[in-house]
């Protein structure tokens, strides 16, 4: 008797032993498959923008001849654009008083001031030396912007120095060149050469539905 059943017991303890490396072999494929497509979103940059190499003379925004002179156009539903926010913040705190910066935030038509009074637009306002205001799209078309977290930089005499992203990926906080150029150049503007670095978010002026985006390319 012990003898016959040696068979399928045995049969049903290789499959049992079996059956979690079955597991793993399938599911690292997948697992691989999703983080390698995280990745390469998080890394795609967006539209590069085609800022004026001076100052527009038609943009309401003042430009200070005193400080060099910050711009970021920011979309107010882009998660991406936290980190942008987060960057801005550190660069504002070394640059005291040798900048000043100005977050226009894209507002379509219809869509009144709460719907654009995100955590960015707090986040934002609350930053010291920073002015965030509320754009139609036409400040951001002026300065030529196409993607949300696209930055500008002009020195005193509205010379841009500096277009492009101040994170190294998309929503991704921490040391940069974006970040690095800017600061560069506001620690000294006479040094150093115009810059530009890849920007990381969502479109400004693409279809949305609500007006929010879905931070695709």
């Amino acid at each position: 008797m012990p003898s016959a059943l040696t068979g399928p017991t045995s049969a049903g303890t290789r499959v049992r032993r079996l059956f979690p490396v079955v597991i793993v072999a399938v599911w690292l494929p997948i697992v691989g498959a999703g983080l390698i497509a995280l990745w390469d979103y998080s890394t795609a940059p967006g539209a590069a923008g085609n800022p004026p190499v001076n100052w527009p003379t038609t943009s309401h925004i003042p430009r200070s001849p005193n400080s060099m002179n910050l711009v970021m156009v920011v979309h107010p539903h882009c998660p991406c654009s936290r980190a942008s926010i987060g960057e801005l913040a550190v660069l504002m705190a070394h640059a005291k008083e040798r900048a000043r910066a100005w977050v226009i935030f894209v507002r379509p038509p219809g869509f009144d001031s709460s719907w654009a009074e995100t955590d960015l637009w707090r986040s934002a306002k609350s930053i010291p030396g920073v002015t965030a205001v509320f754009d139609d799209g036409r400040e951001a078309r002026e300065f030529g912007a196409e993607t949300s977290g696209e930055t500008l930089l002009y020195d005193g005499k509205g010379h841009l120095v500096f277009a492009g992203g101040v994170t190294g990926a998309r929503g991704h906080f921490g040391d940069n060149a974006g970040l690095q150029a800017v600061l560069d150049r506001v620690e000294d503007p006479q040094a150093h050469r115009a810059a530009s670095a890849a920007v990381y978010g969502c479109p400004l002026f693409a279809p949305s539905t609500n007006g929010k985006t879905s931070c695709k390319r």
